[in-house]
This record gives C-alpha cells, sequence and structure tokens, in this order.
C-alpha cells in the first residue's frame, strides 16, 4: 500500500484526499465497515470511484491509509513533569483509543495493508520526545520501550478477550525503566 504523506498542504492532492479520508469516517460512524464500499466513498466524498481505485488499488488499502492518519499524533506527548509519568500517561492514552473498537479496527486496517514499520516509526518519534526530555535520566531506549509495554499491549488488545489494565501497564512501564 501506497502511504499518501509528502502532499502539498492545501493542494488539489490534499484536498481530495482528506475529502475520501473524511468520508471514509463518516460513513464508519453511521454503518458497519463491512457495507461500506468504493462507490458509497466516492458518492460522499463528490469523486468517482476510480479517482478512489487509482489512488489506493482496493478498499482495505483506503481504510489502511486512513487509520494510519488518524493515528499520527496531533501533538506531542503529555509532559508530567517525570520520565515515568511521561511514559505512563503515553502507555494509558494508547491503550485506551487503541482497545476502543474503533482503535481495534484501525490496528487490524493498518496491519492488514500498512508498509511494514511506519507504525514503528510512528510510535518511536513519540516514544522519543519523552525521552528527550529528560537527558539526566537513565535511558531504557525506544525498542526496549516498545518490547516491553508497548508489544504486550498491542497483543492484549489484538488477541486477548480484554485489554491489560491500567495497573499492569504501569507495572510494564516501572519494568521497562527498570524500577
Amino acid at each position: 500500500m501506497a502511504i499518501k504523506e509528502g502532499l502539498r498542504p492545501g493542494g488539489r492532492s490534499a484536498r481530495v484526499q482528506e475529502s475520501i479520508h473524511s468520508a471514509v469516517r463518516e460513513l464508519l460512524q453511521e454503518q458497519d465497515r463491512a457495507s461500506l464500499t468504493v462507490p458509497q466513498i466516492a458518492a460522499r466524498a463528490g469523486v468517482t470511484p476510480s479517482t478512489i481505485y487509482r489512488r489506493w488499488g482496493d478498499l482495505p488499502a483506503l481504510l489502511a491509509d486512513v487509520a494510519i492518519a488518524r493515528m499520527r499524533p496531533d501533538s506531542e506527548p503529555a509532559n508530567t513533569g517525570s520520565l515515568r509519568g511521561d511514559l505512563r500517561a503515553w502507555a494509558e492514552q494508547y491503550l485506551d483509543e487503541m482497545s476502543s473498537e474503533p482503535g481495534r479496527n484501525m490496528m487490524r486496517d493498518i496491519q492488514a495493508c500498512a508498509t511494514p514499520g511506519y507504525c514503528v516509526g510512528i510510535i518511536s518519534s513519540q516514544l522519543q520526545i519523552i525521552l528527550d526530555r529528560y537527558p539526566d535520566a537513565p535511558n531504557p531506549g525506544v525498542d526496549r520501550l516498545i518490547n516491553v509495554v508497548v508489544a504486550p499491549t498491542v497483543f492484549r488488545i489484538l488477541f486477548a478477550t480484554a485489554p491489560l489494565a491500567v495497573e499492569e501497564l504501569y507495572r510494564l512501564v516501572d519494568v521497562a525503566l527498570g524500577q
């Protein structure tokens, strides 16, 4: 799947992409994703179905692109004043967002079509921002945080009957920090 980045902000392609993304988000609010079709999305976005097929190839690729766009953070992670606090706040927000039904669907869409490593890049950059705030604190490294905190969180969201409890998530943050 081609990830639709690098479009000139405000350019025609960016406007068309945003119109299509908005149509997908609106339609998913109104109906079950299993009944969603490219012609419906095109009609809502005011484009032809061929525009969608030309840009994304198929519906799963479009859904993944919309999910990836939603996954990109709007702002930096919360600054609580401590490395442990920032990591706990980030992890709790991630758990909250991704364990919701839309979050799980988004993760599945991305898993089905996304370029390998792309989501790791998004998460890594957020975690690196947090680590960079505390240059004097012991630094567990982004890879350790992903392996010890993010990976079990994602596994439980996608494959278990219930996501991690917040207390267990906090324990994983402490393990990653060596506490």
